[in-house]
């Protein structure tokens, strides 16, 4: 992934990061996801009461891209306002996973400055698969 996208990425994930729902963890995130047909969809976390009912910036962003009709995220911008940098979680990797395994992951905290960038599959080397 170019610099130049990886930065547009970050940039916006941070357009939307104020939107993100987050009084009970109190950590705001928010996602941009590029596709190969160079569309990007946004994301933030919206918290729930109910712990389990969170949705993650990273699938909220998925679900745009799909509800748009496309299925190949290049890549994923994990943007917070957390100290450093954060990796999607569990349920967020297998889900990027779905529709590309070798998705780049770039983490970016807005407090620190400090980016991170991963291949997904540094982070989910073997994600389950019904399909071959």
């Amino acid at each position: 992934m170019d610099e130049r996208t990886i930065q547009k990425l970050i940039e916006e994930a941070v357009k939307v990061l104020p939107n993100s729902y987050a009084p009970y963890s109190g950590i705001h995130v928010a996602s941009a996801i590029v596709t190969d047909k160079g569309n990007i969809y946004r994301g933030v976390n919206v918290e729930n009461s109910s712990y389990g009912l969170t949705i993650c910036a990273e699938r909220s962003a998925i679900s745009a891209m799909v509800t748009a009709g496309e299925r190949k995220p290049l890549a994923v911008a994990v943007v917070t306002d957390a100290e450093h940098p954060i990796p999607p979680c569990g349920a967020c990797r297998q889900v990027i996973a779905e529709f590309n395994e070798e998705a780049e992951i770039i983490m970016y905290s807005v407090k620190s400055g400090e980016r991170i960038i991963v291949n997904l599959r540094e982070l989910l080397p073997s994600p389950f698969k019904l399909r071959g």
